[in-house]
């Protein structure tokens, strides 16, 4: 079996382990089924909280608003990337503070943005905005700081410059990085607007999630919802890696 055929089938394979394991130790009754519920009565309730219920419209819902801050991140985020990688003032400038946009959690922010801007998505997009703008911004200075100066000065001796070089030079030669801040931070983005939702309100997989805890906790809605996200970070994540493919295959053509 050659190695890309390994490296595709192995987290099917480990994926498929984990469920069987699930499966038998719900079988066995080790763990009682209110703290374990069986895969079973999981899928029951994800199929029918996604053909009946709100799981559906709740994704949608989830993935507009990390979406949405996913887009903003990467409009301010790409731009400050670029600048801090081409000024050490800059750098120095905006970089504590970039910084400390990541040391103040998520659950601490909720409460304020919601006295700043109130309920519902405006106030989850800032949110998720928030946590993505950092990588997105670290991986497209680095992209720019590795570039090939050998093939930037061949790009100013043939009269690129400003825009243009920035445009057809730099941007396609650093998206790979680019990609692979925004693949991070767009699973980032989910996670803030989950939390977000269950702080802000809302009618996303977040609010799903809150419904399901409480007194009477229905674990297999709870571990219906985390399915659902956990298909949403894998199927983003296999996205955005495919994207990240095909640019290195057009930068090395």
């Amino acid at each position: 079996m050659r190695g890309g055929q390994v490296r595709r089938l192995a987290p099917i394979i480990f994926g498929l382990a984990v469920i069987a394991l699930w499966w038998a130790v719900a079988e066995s009754g080790i763990i009682e089924s209110y703290f374990l519920p069986h895969p079973i009565k999981v899928w029951d309730t994800l199929v029918l909280g996604w053909t009946e219920g709100d799981l559906r419209p709740a994704t949608g819902e989830t993935i507009t608003a990390a979406g949405l801050g996913c887009l903003v991140a990467a409009v301010l985020g790409i731009p400050l990337g670029y600048a801090i990688a081409k000024s050490k003032v800059v750098a120095s400038t905006f970089g504590p503070y970039l910084a400390a946009s990541q040391a103040v959690p998520a659950v601490a922010l909720a409460p304020l943005l919601v006295i700043w801007i109130g309920y519902g998505l405006p106030s989850i997009t800032v949110l998720c905005t928030i946590l993505v703008v950092f990588p997105v911004v670290i991986s497209t200075a680095l992209g720019i700081r590795e570039l090939d100066h050998e093939v930037i000065d061949a790009a100013r001796l043939d009269g690129a410059g400003g825009w243009d070089l920035f445009r057809r030079i730099e941007m396609p030669l650093a998206m790979p990085s680019v990609l692979a801040g925004i693949r991070t931070g767009f699973t980032l983005s989910i996670t803030g607007a989950v939390v977000g939702e269950m702080v802000m309100g809302g009618d996303g997989l977040g609010a799903a999630l809150a419904a399901g805890q409480g007194s009477t906790a229905n674990v297999a809605h709870l571990f219906a919802v985390i399915a659902v996200l956990i298909a949403l970070a894998v199927t983003i994540y296999l996205l955005l890696t495919l994207l990240e493919q095909i640019s290195d295959r057009n930068r090395g053509s």
